[in-house]
């Protein structure tokens, strides 16, 4: 199961990953689609169906602590909030056993930017795609923590740093004052040329020379970048692409963090519908082309921001975090769309 992370519609990239400004609208979200409808664009009729996941876990409570009970690889975790967009107790953790456990080595901080502007710490891509690790974001640090012996490191860098991912050996951090590369054994830090908002979660089975590739813009200007792995220079730049998409059909913006999947390419966007110019969709693309191949129509009447992409799992589906719902999954191929925890009022992390 690759990690995937929480997908908010509405304003931009950053904004994706902060609180909103105002309470969204009461709005239950089931969305599902019917397997039969496998063109290039896909809607969800009303109902959706939840069958057995081990995911599922992840709505309940803790009970026991990590000190007590490290966990050799984590499945998730899950950060509670309460209605201000605050952390609403720890941060828990899913293990491959079943166990639901408290983080309670380390409380990190909620992130910020220069202008204030808060957000929690738990954000999609903190979950090493192993399992093993968590990398928080911090002002003028980053903290690991080793799930497997419940031990801590804090590794000083400097700036307001928001978003991590993971890169093969290497935790890529970053936010609006720019990124670093630190090595995941030594935390030897290096700064790095690229986005912190638009940089794409690797495949975890890609090798530590694969290219970084960014995707971002807006309308006319999205365009897809790769990039060499070790300092972040632009390799290639092309245009997205919706030649594929039946008129009017399009993508405006992306936002949320992008998900590789072999050469696939997973992304919660702002589109133009049949409907409607804004509305709230998923995007699968050529990694290598930029061309987008599938649209995940999610409509209008949804929170800003509603569903960032979290990751694809082993079978090729995307998933996807729902708000208000919860955790969804999309097989892009078939056009259908499941459940996998019903209501969840925080952020989720998932891991490969």
């Amino acid at each position: 199961m690759v990690a995937l992370a929480v997908a908010l519609a509405g304003g931009g990239a950053v904004a994706a990953l902060r609180p909103p400004n105002a309470p969204p609208p009461e709005h239950s979200v089931a969305p599902t689609v019917e397997p039969t409808h496998a063109g290039p664009v896909q809607r969800p009729p009303a109902e959706l169906t939840y069958p057995p996941d081990p995911l599922a876990r992840l709505a309940n409570p803790a009970t026991v602590a990590l000190s007590s009970r490290p966990v050799q690889r984590a499945l998730a975790l899950f950060q509670p909030l309460n209605q201000e967009y605050r952390a609403d107790g720890p941060v828990r953790i899913l293990g491959d056993d079943g166990v639901v456990r408290s983080l309670d080595v380390v409380t990190p901080a909620p992130t910020r930017d220069r202008g204030g502007n808060e957000a929690p710490a738990v954000k999609p891509g903190v979950l090493s795609p192993d399992g093993r690790s968590i990398a928080f974001a911090q002002t003028n640090e980053l903290i690991l923590v080793d799930l497997a012996t419940a031990g801590v490191r804090r590794i000083p860098l400097h700036g307001y740093l928001e978003l991590v991912l993971w890169s093969v050996d290497r935790v890529l951090v970053g936010g609006d004052d720019g990124a670093y590369a630190v090595d995941r054994v030594s935390s030897a830090s290096t700064p790095l040329d690229v986005s912190a908002w638009d940089l794409v979660a690797p495949d975890p089975e890609a090798g530590r020379e694969a290219a970084l590739v960014e995707v971002g813009g807006e309308r006319e200007g999205l365009l897809l970048r790769s990039r060499t792995p070790r300092d972040g220079a632009v390799r290639t730049e092309q245009r997205v692409t919706d030649g594929m998409l039946p008129s009017p059909y399009r993508v405006n913006e992306f936002y949320g963090r992008g998900w590789l999947h072999g050469e696939r390419l997973a992304r919660a966007a702002w589109i133009t519908s049949a409907e409607l110019d804004g509305a709230e969709g998923v995007a699968v693309l050529d990694a290598r082309t930029g061309a987008v191949s599938h649209v995940l129509d999610l409509g209008r009447d949804r929170w800003k921001a509603c569903c960032e992409v979290l990751g694809w799992d082993d079978r090729g589906a995307v998933l996807i975090r729902s708000k208000p719902g919860g955790l969804l999954r999309w097989q892009p191929e078939t056009g259908e769309v499941t459940g996998v925890v019903r209501d969840l009022t925080g952020t989720v992390a998932l891991a490969g």
